[in-house]
């Protein structure tokens, strides 16, 4: 793996409370995924981007998770979900740009 990715999706993992971070094997592709986000959409990343993120993530760890579904139809509690990532993804995104 990048250096640089993984320096960022560490760097994204570093803001996120332990308690509200997955605890899976295949975490560490989730964090790669918002570290893209980072990169490529920065500061416009949007809570339906983290959301897209997180689906593709899940897909090779539960096919059938509930929440496998477009952002809009989920409901206001699950969209809340994603707000400490992407915090995390625009305060690293704020810091590489500079």
């Amino acid at each position: 793996m990048s250096d640089y990715l993984t320096s960022l999706a560490e760097r994204i993992r570093a803001l996120i409370d332990p308690s509200a971070a997955p605890e899976h094997p295949l975490d560490e592709r989730l964090f790669l995924l918002y570290a893209l986000l980072a990169l490529v959409k920065g500061k416009e990343t949007t809570l339906e981007d983290v959301h897209n993120a997180w689906v593709v993530w899940m897909l090779e760890i539960d096919e059938d998770h509930h929440a496998l579904l477009p952002f809009a139809q989920l409901s206001e509690s699950q969209r809340s979900q994603d707000q400490p990532f992407l915090d995390a993804i625009h305060q690293v995104a704020i810091d590489i740009a500079q």
